[in-house]
């Protein structure tokens, strides 16, 4: 008896050093993170960078993925000094469609920055010179002379990326399109109009046809009006899947598509229509535009609870490779003034920011020569789909429309805010969410 009490009281006695050791271990290991969490949860939010901070480095951002394809484009030298990646799986089209993915897809991110007025500080200089760059390669785009025309008339392909150019004269008029001498203008309505050749399937290339009428509509050229009537029709109705989310045509896909495409497209279509007032016989553009962008608001509540405590967001879906351009949605939110209640500017700006430094924070997501790689938080090239390359990746972009509010902006200067995840994660209180109906 005496022995079996002893042994108990041997065991009793290792489990409290084993706890106090799992204690000990907690306490050491846990606390960096936990601390931060409870100083937020206690109104400290100095783990948080200043929104300067995060202006800071989203500039950066823009000029390492700006430079090397303007520099070189504007002097029509870009297809000469570039090779772009390919997919591993890549589908054996001619790839030269890279040089317009690129292009089209980094302008269109970076229009409403190079739209800002001029300043006199290191931001300013380095938008005026992007901003030369930037025309000046529009010129090259369509030049037939220039080493840098873009594939008009090559792979349908182009039908794509001429939306998100056609896109950054829309964002940006007064800085893309006005300045372009009347010959580019006219070999630009041209080539858009020409594209007109191309069928597209029924998802989200149908916005991408209506983006170049949009344009020609909103530079009073003839445009078709059918091909907008019948996408929004599609996209508006039949597609609307509810709680602000839209299939990919009559199947809905969970990825980031609704970002990447869909409810950027279909609010500027829409919006771009609806100052024409045009007459259509369905149609109503104003009203239209209304609803969809609050379904766009809906679909930003759920993009900014993706993003969790740390920055990390969820990886689904195909094209991840486009990395932050998953959170164009936020940024057009942001740049337009167009947030919701729910959603304090600082708050987007601290979340979406957080998670730009989580993607980009290996140095292989650029080569050695400053190009974007095929990658999601590196290069990654396997995670590249069959119509991926490395021109494809300038789609990233768009997770830098927010920097067209000026740095003055109380989207730039607002303390720092804990996002969704973050306070729920920290213990805090966070709103709750329910669907909506429109």
């Amino acid at each position: 008896m005496k022995g079996r009490m002893e042994g108990m009281g041997m065991g009793m006695e290792r489990r409290r050093v084993l706890m106090a050791m799992a204690g000990g271990m907690a306490g050491a290991a846990v606390p960096v993170r936990a601390q931060g969490m409870a100083g937020e949860a206690a109104g400290d939010r100095s783990a948080l960078p200043s929104g300067a901070e995060d202006r800071r480095y989203m500039l950066g951002l823009l000029e390492r993925m700006a430079t090397p394809v303007l520099s070189r484009m504007a002097k029509g030298r870009l297809q000469q000094e570039w090779t772009p990646e390919l997919s591993p799986t890549w589908d054996k089209r001619d790839p030269k469609v890279a040089y317009m993915e690129a292009f089209a897809r980094l302008i269109d991110g970076i229009a409403p920055w190079l739209a800002l007025p001029d300043t006199d500080d290191a931001e300013g200089r380095l938008r005026r010179t992007l901003r030369e760059q930037a025309v000046q390669s529009y010129v090259h785009s369509v030049d037939p002379a220039s080493p840098d025309r873009l594939g008009w008339e090559g792979h349908g392909q182009a039908l794509v990326d001429s939306a998100y150019f056609t896109s950054a004269l829309l964002r940006a008029p007064k800085t893309l399109w006005e300045p372009l001498d009347t010959k580019t203008k006219q070999r630009i309505v041209a080539v858009i109009k020409g594209l007109r050749r191309i069928s597209p399937p029924y998802q989200n290339w149908l916005l991408f046809a209506a983006m170049n009428e949009a344009f020609l509509f909103s530079i009073g050229e003839d445009w078709d009006p059918m091909r907008v009537d019948m996408t929004v029709k599609l996209f508006a109705g039949d597609w609307y899947v509810g709680d602000g989310w839209y299939g990919d045509g009559e199947r809905f896909h969970f990825d980031y598509y609704n970002s990447y495409v869909i409810h950027p497209m279909m609010a500027q279509v829409l919006e771009v229509l609806s100052r024409g007032n045009p007459s259509f016989n369905n149609l109503r553009p104003a009203e239209a535009f209304k609803q969809a962008r609050h379904r766009m608001q809906r679909y930003g509540e759920h993009l900014e609870r993706m993003i969790g405590p740390d920055g990390a967001y969820a990886a689904i879906g195909r094209s991840l490779t486009y990395r932050i351009a998953a959170h164009q949605v936020l940024g057009v939110l942001a740049w337009r003034g167009w947030l919701p209640e729910t959603l304090p500017g600082p708050q987007v700006r601290s979340a979406t920011v957080m998670a730009a430094r989580r993607v980009f924070a290996d140095p292989s997501n650029f080569n050695a020569d400053g190009f974007l790689t095929i990658g999601f938080t590196r290069a990654q090239p396997t995670l590249g789909d069959w119509y991926s390359n490395a021109g494809s990746m300038y789609i990233a972009s768009e997770g830098l429309v927010a920097l067209g509010r000026p740095a003055s902006d109380p989207f730039w200067t607002g303390a720092a805010m804990p996002w969704t995840m973050r306070r729920a994660y920290a213990g805090q209180d966070f709103r709750k969410d329910y669907p909506v109906d429109y």
